[in-house]
């Protein structure tokens, strides 16, 4: 084994990830390297793990080597391995593009939540097909410090719960997840969003991520949000035939969210890479667990 093993550091709307390019899936990344790797004092620090790789190298994404190159091996950073995480495509698009593995304009993603397409824009903005949302029935209630709120339950490839608030302190601290009942409606867990309104067709949102606690931004609670928000304001683009667009603030920045009349939902914000190195891979092998 080499000495060293490459990393980078990125964001989208400052949701920050541990970038380990490993085309050959050669690297063991147990959850507790990850999660040691994600530890913002003993380690790179990070919400998540960007593990760039080949789709045809990895057992979970060689079926869709054919129509993805690359497979977004995303875990959060806890260690536990996650289906989709929407501003990790983004800054996963954007190391392609820098390692040189694609170029500006249309590209495929491998994730475990399907193949993603994705759009690399001359201004760097990078634009994310991310599906189609999933609302299932049954009514759903957040809990924080007492005060209890209805929430929308949507899919966006993982589970959400979408609670609309007066003001975005009502959310607590964040740090542990809020309680949301009933507990079968999530059985593996779930992210939870609280939104406010700052205008026509504008939200502000904070979140706690699935595993990551309180994070910075979400792109596919953001996608969420603005399709739980559609719906409350009477807006279904497949009933009128008409786009809705939604501009979501996140405490990391901006993103801009598109619903087309057949579902398809686009995600369009920055991505960032703010430093590379090499990790030690003797302290990588000795937190391997």
């Amino acid at each position: 084994m080499s000495t060293r093993i490459a990393f980078l550091k990125g964001h989208g709307t400052e949701n920050d990830f541990v970038i380990v390019p490993d085309p050959e899936n050669a690297v063991d990344l147990s959850p507790a390297a990850v999660a040691a790797l994600c530890d913002r004092r003993a380690g790179i620090g990070g919400d998540g793990l960007l593990h760039v790789v080949r789709s045809a190298a990895h057992p979970e994404a060689a079926e869709m080597a054919a129509e993805a190159e690359w497979f977004m091996d995303y875990r959060n950073g806890d260690g536990s391995v996650a289906e989709m995480c929407g501003n990790g495509v983004r800054v996963f698009a954007h190391y392609l593009q820098r390692a040189g593995h694609v170029a500006e304009g249309d590209i495929t993603i491998a994730t475990r939540a399907g193949v993603k397409s994705v759009h690399l824009a001359k201004n760097g903005d990078v634009t994310v097909g991310m599906g189609k949302a999933v609302l299932p029935e049954g009514d759903v209630t957040v809990s924080v410090d007492g005060y209890s709120w209805p929430a929308r339950n949507v899919n966006m490839g993982n589970p959400h719960a979408v609670a609309f608030v007066d003001h975005l302190g009502q959310a607590g601290n964040l740090f542990t997840p809020p309680p949301v009942t009933p507990a079968s409606a999530y059985p593996d867990g779930v992210n939870v969003e609280f939104v406010v309104d700052r205008g026509p067709r504008h939200v502000a949102l904070r979140v706690h991520e699935r595993g990551s606690g309180e994070t910075r931004s979400c792109g596919t609670g953001a996608c969420a949000v603005a399709v739980a928000t559609a719906r409350r304001d009477g807006a279904d683009p497949a009933v009128t035939g008409t786009p809705v667009t939604y501009t979501v603030d996140v405490p990391g920045g901006r993103l801009v969210i598109t619903e087309h009349p057949d579902g398809a939902i686009e995600m369009t914000g920055p991505a960032v890479i703010v430093a590379e190195g090499d990790l030690d891979a003797e302290w990588l092998a000795a937190v391997r667990l």
